[in-house]
């Protein structure tokens, strides 16, 4: 997967923008209304990841159940590890799979 597909995929769920606290290597995608200057973060993108890299919120279990299933599925890094995953995109997932973490994060800010 390349980041554009991710990206579009991203910003085309309600209500989400994009961010770069953390500096020009991380894409921050935040739920919530960017003029309040809130907004919860339920993805990040390493920019200049080769693979390309995501991490996702996620379920504490499943996220345990994810990681001994996928190698290509990590604790969230420089995240809290037991709320966090990041997702190599190294193709060990297709392309459905990953939007369905995505979902699964933004449900889960969300709420």
């Amino acid at each position: 997967m390349k980041h554009k597909e991710l990206e579009e995929h991203l910003l085309s769920l309600p209500e989400v923008w994009l961010d770069y606290p953390f500096g020009d290597d991380a894409a921050v995608y935040k739920i919530g209304h960017k003029e309040d200057g809130g907004g919860k973060m339920f993805a990040i993108v390493g920019e200049k990841s080769d693979p390309l890299r995501v991490s996702l919120k996620c379920d504490p279990q499943l996220a345990i159940t994810l990681r001994e299933k996928y190698e290509s599925i990590v604790p969230g890094y420089h995240l809290n590890k037991k709320h966090w995953n990041t997702v190599i995109c190294t193709g060990q997932l297709n392309r459905d799979e990953i939007f369905d973490l995505v979902r699964l994060s933004y449900d889960l800010v969300k709420a």
